[in-house]
């Protein structure tokens, strides 16, 4: 394990070349796989491969600018969320999760913070891979909206149960329990963000630009 990771002075572990290189190849290897089985009975188009792409890597910028931070890990950013929920919202399950899980490795990779093995999958694969739980309402009436709602709701519980396990132990002595604290910490940030973009989703101009994006991403 220590080929990959080596400790650091704040207790978590860092990555080694080995294992940013590992991660990348995790990435693409997951992005191939994820292409052949979700898409198994039709080609993949140029065109979603773009738009994919290009939603991807407006999340991760966006995910660099944040309107605040906590200090204990966890921001409110630039709807940066937003951008991965569009993926599944465009094109449907296979696609939205294909596309979280791989963003969530690149998380991963840029900013890591790795305590455990099963708190590493936890905050970065099965949280980010959540926002990709949007493709369930890609044909649906204000699927855009529904689809946030559920792939926000789906990171806040991975967010909730790695805080609960993972870093209960650094709960307030004003809470009375870990359960509690992560709740609340995760729902701030969390909450907080959603509820900006559901705001700004919500605005007839932006919803209009949005459903033209998404006429675009298909045709």
């Amino acid at each position: 394990m220590s080929f990959f990771v080596t400790p650091n002075a704040d207790g978590a572990f860092d990555l080694t070349v080995p294992g940013y290189t590992v991660f990348v190849l995790l990435f693409v290897a997951l992005l191939l796989a994820g292409a052949a089985f979700f898409n198994s009975k039709k080609k993949i188009s140029v065109k979603q491969l773009v738009f994919s792409s290009m939603a991807v890597a407006l999340a991760l910028v966006t995910s660099m600018i944040k309107l605040f931070k906590l200090p204990m890990g966890g921001s409110v950013t630039l709807l940066s969320m937003l951008f991965i929920v569009l993926i599944g919202y465009w094109y449907g399950l296979g696609a939205g999760l294909t596309a979280a899980i791989a963003y969530g490795i690149l998380q991963l990779i840029i900013d890591p913070y790795i305590l455990s093995f099963p708190q590493m999958m936890v905050d970065y694969l099965l949280a980010f891979g959540a926002l990709g739980l949007s493709g369930l309402f890609c044909n649906k009436k204000n699927g855009l909206v529904k689809g946030y709602i559920v792939g926000v709701l789906g990171r806040y519980f991975f967010a909730f149960l790695s805080g609960w396990i993972f870093f209960g132990m650094y709960a307030p002595e004003e809470f009375p329990n870990a359960v509690v604290y992560s709740l609340a910490y995760n729902g701030s940030y969390i909450g907080a963000e959603a509820l900006i973009t559901l705001i700004v989703i919500s605005l007839p101009p932006v919803a209009k630009a949005l459903n033209a994006v998404k006429k675009q991403a298909l045709s």
